[in-house]
């Protein structure tokens, strides 16, 4: 097996700072080519928004298993393994028009983002340590904001030209750009491999999912999260089929929504001194307040230049909350860097995954002021969850 060699710790840093964001892509790239997607396939909107969430679902639970696989067989070939899986899924739904395959193919791309996502995470926990380790892990998630910003916009013009298949050989492209930054300058840094033991592995996922404020944290993460993939999904129809624009102005509103999340995640850096509960708090209120006006304004003013102002400051609240309590949650349990990772991101997304297909299943998109509902709820549960966490007065939460 190839040993990470520590003259490649820069570029080694550098590939997984360009692999990071290639979960975020596979989401958010083709958004705008959900309603052609719906001609092409002859499917229906909400089937169309199912390969989204079988993709959610899929990524969310192989994250729990992620983890373990990841810290007793390495990272280095789970990597490479999970890139080259990839790349042949989305070679496989370009070259199908079978609904069915495409969603295996959607399934499966969960699965290798999964341990790929996982495996880089826990290789940067491998390599640095301490204040180092915590600015880099800071930097993860504004990092993977800039697929949120750029996907949509990239995806829709790809839309435009080339038709929605052309996304996918954009996810093929980077997948393989990817790899062969791992092949060339990365390795294998773990030291200690652990057992691949029933009674280890489930031991370590009781401590980390038994801290209240870990488990409570993955929780808003996905709460958070679910206000960004609502937008996601409901969007196309909203200013496609209600105000009447195409795909490019699809993606133009998704790169505003996800500039939103890259500019609250810095300011969430930028704090990180600050105390946690107390900086949550803050974001919430301004979110309240915002979600109010925006339930009201919208109806008197349904402009999408209104709306993507509102859409631009809740996310940039969302991205800063998602900033602090992910950077928290990640370096929880240094011991159990893969599992952390793992319950991390695998929670949250399935947290998310369910609350958005609940979101869109039940509350009608028809008009932008109905975004305002769901917002609105996941705010106030998140307000609850903080107030509980509080309550306890976690030491370690304090300390933050």
């Amino acid at each position: 097996m190839k040993q990470f060699k520590e003259k490649n710790r820069r570029l080694a840093t550098f590939s997984i700072f360009f692999l990071i964001p290639l979960s975020g892509f596979i989401t958010d790239i083709y958004l705008p080519s959900f309603p052609s997607m719906q001609t092409a396939l002859s499917m229906s909107a909400s089937n169309i928004q199912l390969t989204l969430s079988y993709y959610l679902i899929s990524y969310g639970v192989s994250m729990f298993f992620a983890g373990m696989l990841v810290d007793s067989f390495g990272r280095y070939k789970m990597t490479i393994i999970a890139l080259l899986t990839f790349i042949v899924s989305c070679i496989v739904v370009v070259n199908t028009h079978s609904v069915s395959v495409i969603y295996c193919m959607r399934v499966l791309q969960g699965v290798a983002a999964a341990m790929a996502v996982v495996s880089k995470r826990a290789f940067l926990v491998d390599i640095y340590t301490g204040a180092k380790l915590k600015h880099y892990m800071g930097l993860l998630s504004i990092v993977w904001s800039i697929a949120p910003i750029t996907a949509p916009f990239i995806g829709g013009y790809l839309e435009k030209i080339w038709g929605w298949t052309s996304n996918f050989w954009f996810l093929t492209g980077y997948a393989i750009v990817a790899l062969l930054l791992e092949l060339i300058f990365s390795g294998e840094a773990l030291t200690k491999f652990k057992k691949f033991h029933p009674a280890t592995i489930f031991n370590a996922y009781k401590e980390v999912l038994s801290a209240p404020d870990f488990s409570l944290g993955v929780t808003i993460l996905g709460l958070g999260y679910s206000m960004v993939m609502v937008f996601g999904m409901s969007a196309p129809f909203i200013i496609e089929h209600g105000y009447g624009y195409s795909a490019i102005v699809t993606g133009n509103c998704a790169l505003i929504s996800g500039t939103g999340l890259f500019i609250g995640g810095i300011i969430g850096k930028m704090t990180a001194k600050k105390a946690l509960l107390g900086r949550i708090f803050f974001a919430l209120a301004i979110s309240l307040l915002m979600t109010i006006l925006m339930y009201f304004l919208l109806q008197k003013d349904n402009s999408i230049y209104l709306l993507m102002s509102f859409v631009l400051l809740l996310h940039m609240a969302e991205g800063f909350i998602y900033n602090i309590v992910f950077t928290y949650c990640l370096i929880r349990f240094p011991v159990h860097a893969g599992v952390s990772s793992g319950l991390s991101s695998g929670g949250s997304y399935l947290v998310t995954s369910l609350v958005s297909f609940l979101m869109t299943r039940f509350i009608s998109f028809h008009e932008a002021y109905q975004l305002a509902y769901s917002y609105l709820i996941l705010i106030l549960v998140i307000g609850g969850i903080v107030l509980f966490l509080r309550s306890k007065k976690i030491e370690s939460l304090v300390k933050v």
